[in-house]
């Protein structure tokens, strides 16, 4: 039966691949708009080539620890999960930076197949990377049937994520705040402007971060939920199989629905983008919610239960997916009231646009909450802790859909940039511009999406964690009255704000360092401003590569050495408490930076367009400063919240054995 969701995990592969030669026949263009793509593109390899050097060689000293602390499988599937994780966020950024300038070339057509060729883009990635979380899982245990040695496959996914995650991440803001601060703000010249030296590095940070590092997010979210519900399929229902394969039959059919909703997406007679991409994800919810009942009913008598145990578990997963799409587009459109109150309070200064952001960041977090725990209580309700499981296997089923809507955006971003930096036509920005609207919003709903589901997987990983500990002979409560418990809580709730803050430092000193250089190039090279000389952009690009490498070392390693130290030094009761802590707080912060975060710059670009005395003006003025406050909130440090929240449990699970 495994030869099910490996043959559809290559089938989807296949299909990517196909969608990958369409995207390479498309036209590029000439002149100045492959000039500018192939500078990007340069720039995001070179970055993308050191990271990769670097997290090779903690990848080799943890492979080393494993295969002498454990076992070979062990240390095997740590480096599986890091190679899958790695060229699923590799490949989507070389589609990614083919796909900008044939963008722009579709968009001198018209705005239907500059769509079309910007969201088979933005598939591309998105079936590749649950295409590879499904053949990782399923080959490797179809190899080696050792469900233990699958959590290391998952610890290599997420050691992977965080890195590409905070490099990523400190790169594009650090680039997009040193452009907006000088450029914007002191300058006066518009967004992608070539005479900004930084310009080609802001476009760089679109693809390592909202590409390969988002692509390696939701892969290892995608890889650590299947393996966090086998696991516990495993525990709770001993001895029959289906508990152990229900999860992977689920997201083989779910790879297919999405699969199919690549064709929904299209554009109707009003040229609505949003709505032209909910097509897809409505598409994959519906399949799936199709295909899911007779595998569950199949499998739910051999395990005891009643059909609409699990089937309505599923559907919960299904119906959060659908709700933080509509919680988070409510609060990050245009249209909407959140973002045009902070656009308003911009023409009162850029304090009262700082503090609007802020509230509208943090009452953003009680949708979402709500939804989730509605969720967990019908779940657990209907199935128990495998019907939780269940749950956030069905929500993860979209992943495939959600990352192509995702990959789309940082896609329009670079082609709107680089319409502009070629000094192409009117008409052509009228294409480009809203297509990069719809994909700002896009990428702030696939980041809810990935910390939602990031939750949901934790809690999950969490009840492993206890089932494990009962496996070894102790009975962990997790009692209020244990000061151990309580320490744990405490240490845990800590963990998302300072790890926040060590982000959000490293993108504060390195954009602090793009400002003066751009500052510099305005200062010292003759006929910059005027346009009469070309800036040096691969100064910046240094600075920020170099910058977001060694910065990303110590909050990556964090989520590792925390909960060994704490799990060693104060027990198991501690670390289960440590987990918890850090689920609770780490949603929040999460959340309302992401959201938040893309709710700024949303004003920012509610004003450029004509509102409120659009560009230049002082309510413009105080938007810039406002997103630019925002950049690392919603690109650095919220969406690097989620991956360091499961590095914790995985790395808890690696140890358990070790504390008991």
């Amino acid at each position: 039966m495994l030869f099910l969701p490996i043959f559809v995990s290559l089938f989807t592969i296949l299909f990517a691949f196909f969608l990958i030669r369409m995207v390479q026949k498309a036209p590029s263009g000439s002149g100045k708009q492959i000039e500018i793509s192939l500078a990007i593109r340069e720039g995001a390899l070179t970055y993308l080539r050191r990271q990769y050097l670097t997290i090779f060689l903690v990848a080799i000293f943890v492979f080393v620890i494993l295969l002498i602390g454990i076992n070979f499988k062990t240390a095997l599937g740590f480096l599986i999960g890091a190679g899958f994780s790695a060229i699923s966020g590799f490949i989507g950024m070389m589609v990614s930076t083919q796909a900008n300038v044939k963008v722009v070339e579709a968009a001198k057509r018209g705005l239907i197949p500059a769509f079309n060729l910007a969201f088979r883009g933005g598939a591309i990635t998105g079936l590749l990377v649950v295409g590879l979380g499904l053949l990782a899982v399923a080959g490797f245990y179809f190899l080696t049937q050792d469900l233990k040695a699958l959590v290391a496959l998952g610890f290599g996914g997420s050691l992977i994520s965080v890195f590409a995650r905070l490099g990523g991440g400190i790169y594009t803001k650090a680039a997009d705040i040193g452009a907006d601060l000088v450029g914007k703000i002191e300058k006066g010249i518009p967004e992608d402007d070539p005479r900004n030296p930084a310009v080609i590095a802001d476009q760089v940070g679109d693809n390592v971060g909202d590409v390969a590092g988002m692509a390696a997010d939701l892969f290892e979210t995608y890889a650590i939920t299947l393996i966090a519900a086998m696991l516990l399929g495993a525990l709770l229902f001993p001895g029959k199989p289906d508990a152990i394969l229900l999860p992977l039959f689920l997201a083989s059919i779910a790879i297919l629905a999405s699969v199919i909703s690549v064709f929904f997406v299209k554009l109707g007679k009003k040229e609505n983008i949003m709505m032209a991409l909910s097509k897809g994800l409505v598409g994959s919810a519906v399949l799936s919610a199709i295909g899911f009942y007779p595998f569950i009913k199949r499998s739910a008598p051999s395990l005891d239960l009643q059909t609409l145990s699990l089937y309505i578990p599923a559907l919960m997963g299904l119906a959060i997916a659908g709700g933080i799409f509509l919680i988070t587009y409510y609060f990050t459109s245009k249209k909407f009231k959140p973002v045009r109150s902070i656009a308003e309070a911009s023409e009162t200064g850029p304090a009262i646009n700082i503090i609007t952001g802020l509230a509208v960041g943090m009452r953003s977090t009680a949708p979402p909450i709500i939804l989730i725990s509605f969720g967990i209580l019908i779940s657990f309700w209907m199935g128990g802790m495998y019907g939780l499981g269940i749950a956030a296997i069905a929500m993860l089923s979209l992943a495939g859909i959600i990352i192509a809507l995702d990959s789309y955006g940082p896609i329009t971003d670079n082609a709107s940039g680089i319409a502009e930096m070629a000094n192409l036509s009117e008409k052509v920005r009228k294409v480009t511009d809203p297509l990069d609207a719809a994909g700002n919003t896009t990428k702030a709903i696939t980041k809810a999406y990935a910390i939602a589901s990031a939750g949901l997987a934790a809690l999950v990983l969490f009840s492993v964690y206890r089932q494990e500990l009962q496996g070894l002979g102790l009975e962990a409560k997790f009692l209020l009255e244990n000061h151990k418990v309580l320490i744990g809580l405490l240490l845990g709730g800590l963990l998302p704000y300072f790890f926040g803050a060590l982000v959000m430092e490293a993108v504060s000193k390195t954009a602090s360092k793009v400002v003066e250089e751009v500052r510099r190039q305005f200062l010292e090279i003759k006929g910059l401003i005027e346009g009469k000389a070309k800036a040096e952009y691969g100064k910046c690009v240094d600075i920020v590569t170099k910058a977001a490498l060694k910065e990303m070392i110590l909050p990556a390693l964090l989520p590792v050495f925390f909960p060994i130290l704490v799990g060693f030094i104060l027990g198991p009761e501690a670390l289960g408490g440590l987990l918890i802590g850090s689920i609770i707080t780490g949603l929040f912060v999460a959340i309302s930076m992401t959201t938040g975060g893309a709710a700024w710059d949303n004003a920012k670009k509610y004003i450029e367009e004509g509102n409120l005395g659009g560009k230049g003006s002082f309510a413009h003025q105080s938007a810039v400063i406002g997103d630019t406050v925002g950049d690392p909130y919603k690109d650095t440090a919220g969406p690097a919240i989620n991956p360091m929240i499961k590095v914790l449990n995985i790395v808890a699970l690696l140890i358990v054995g070790f504390l008991v």
